[in-house]
């Protein structure tokens, strides 16, 4: 397989049809990231999740091949929280992410917030990269998997 670069890829507004490869991505990225995690949905109600609440209600933008036309990755805001940011595991490390979350900081100027699993530390190295820092933790209880995490804060453009 070829790498995958962030070069060979344009990032767009996400579309219905983009549905089921946004939940393709969704899954595949968090069972390698995060095996730990409990599978709390099967994949269809995962799909129906993002087809019924996610895209509707999230401004989404995805990351596809401009050589193959697949999904690589999508990031999601609602208002000024990155509620989401998923990459296919190939596309890890490739530029992808990164200009993911440029499209979402250009979309909040104001500032971002994100919510990140602590056991993330791949998650976290990458925020703290981009100028994210902590400014809390929790438990888990504010979750569904009840795994602690933290919130991480840009401050925006200045």
């Amino acid at each position: 397989m070829s790498a995958i670069r962030a070069a060979t890829t344009v990032i767009r507004p996400a579309r219905d049809s983009d549905a089921d490869a946004v939940a393709e991505v969704f899954l595949a990225s968090r069972a390698a990231a995060m095996p730990y995690l409990p599978r709390l949905y099967d994949d269809e109600q995962t799909r129906a999740w993002i087809t019924q609440v996610m895209l509707p209600a999230s401004t989404t933008w995805v990351a596809e091949s401009t050589a193959t036309a697949e999904i690589l990755g999508f990031a999601a805001l609602d208002g000024d929280l990155l509620a989401h940011l998923y990459l296919r595991p190939d596309a890890r490390r490739q530029g992808i992410g990164t200009a993911l979350l440029a499209r979402a900081q250009q979309a909040s100027p104001g500032g971002l917030s994100l919510r990140v699993f602590t056991r993330n530390s791949a998650a976290r190295v990458f925020y703290e990269r981009h100028g994210f820092r902590p400014v809390d933790s929790d438990d888990g209880s504010r979750n569904e998997e009840n795994e602690p995490d933290m919130t991480y804060h840009w401050p925006g453009l200045r």
